[in-house]
């Protein structure tokens, strides 16, 4: 048995971090899915944007251009088209496992991030263009992102709550979504609605590599995973969970994203066997995956009660690193970043629209 379908034996969904037409057009996404034991897909502006930039869209790019006034109405028809072939490819496995798994994600306008309002809309929108039962939508979960979460699944709009980084923004999310189901609840409808909540983890490493010392490099991750684990574990053991699970409701599922190692001297499989636990989602772009497919291993799963994560990270506070502050840093540049390659992705579209009509 490969380290894939071993993980996956384990408990642990495996899900591909990237989309294109080529890859479909292909069959890549089928062959992962058929023997990697891949059975989600999670996307991204930058994956769209260098998806664009190989030139697979150029005859769609030319063929839709005249039916969309803007460069972001002529992006979103291109993903949607891509998705719904993806949220298809994945039915299977969503209706074998009755919901639990066989998801697809498509992501809101990174520029509504700190716009309630607009995120809802947002999200209603693409959730009724996609027409896809298996297509979750991908809201931020920053501070205005938070409403915005509660409100969209209670109008029943499966979501992927993103830019999360720590214990504390996973709780947050997991509120807001509980939130949500409530309301379904208190209204008499279905709770039993899609979501899953994703904590970034290489971006840890990355932002303190230059801070800490030879032992305590790349493990500042791998920390607070557990940490996290251990909050996600107690969430699903509470009261509410519990109380809501009765009444048809489902948890949300903890994510692990960004997981492609950054430091070259590091394993290129380390967030991926150092994050191995069952009831999680482990999303990672194809090198990650066929590293880990060629020699990966799969060792102890991950404790729920976080072993040694606390004195891990006071390890860290010791050698100067404030984690609440930096998970709030890491979740505003996130948001930044994706902000820039949102507009970078517009700017090429825009480009090649230009160029081929």
């Amino acid at each position: 048995m490969t380290a894939t379908q071993t993980l996956h034996e384990r408990g642990q969904s495996l899900w591909l971090d990237n989309i294109t037409r080529g890859m479909l057009d292909r069959g890549v996404v089928q062959r992962y899915i058929d023997t990697y034991a891949i059975t989600g897909l999670t996307s991204n502006p930058s994956i769209f944007d260098k998806a664009i930039e190989s030139g697979d869209y150029d005859d769609a790019i030319a063929a839709a251009a005249p039916k969309f006034a803007s460069d972001e109405d002529l992006f979103f028809a291109l993903a949607i088209e891509d998705l719904q072939r993806a949220a298809d490819e994945f039915l299977p496995v969503h209706e074998r496992t009755d919901g639990v798994d066989g998801w697809v994600s498509l992501e809101v306008s990174p520029l509504l991030a700190y716009d309630t309002a607009a995120t809802i809309a947002a999200a209603k929108s693409l959730y009724e263009r996609a027409a896809r039962a298996n297509l979750l939508i991908k809201i931020p979960g920053t501070r205005e992102g938070l409403p915005a979460i509660t409100e969209v699944v209670a109008s029943g709009i499966p979501v992927n709550v993103t830019l999360l980084f720590s214990a504390d923004h996973y709780a947050a999310a997991a509120r807001a979504y509980l939130d949500g189901v409530q309301q379904r609840v208190d209204r008499g409808l279905d709770p039993a609605v899609g979501s899953v909540a994703s904590v970034f983890m290489s971006r840890w490493d990355a932002a303190v590599a230059d801070q800490v010392s030879a032992q305590l490099k790349d493990q500042l991750g791998l920390a607070v995973g557990l940490d996290t684990y251990r909050a996600y574990r107690r969430f699903m053991d509470s009261d509410d969970m519990q109380r809501l699970e009765n009444a048809g409701a489902r948890v949300q599922r903890l994510l692990w994203a960004s997981t492609r190692t950054k430091d070259p001297a590091a394993s290129d499989t380390l967030y991926v066997h150092g994050l191995a636990a069952p009831f999680t989602i482990n999303t990672m772009p194809d090198a990650t995956l066929e590293a880990f497919h060629d020699h990966g291993r799969v060792g102890e799963m991950m404790p729920a009660d976080g072993d040694e994560c606390d004195l891990m990270l006071r390890r860290f506070a010791d050698a100067g690193v404030d984690v609440g502050a930096l998970a709030a840093r890491l979740q505003e540049q996130g948001a930044k970043s994706f902000v820039s390659a949102w507009k970078d992705l517009l700017g090429r579209i825009a480009a090649q629209r230009a160029s081929l009509t």
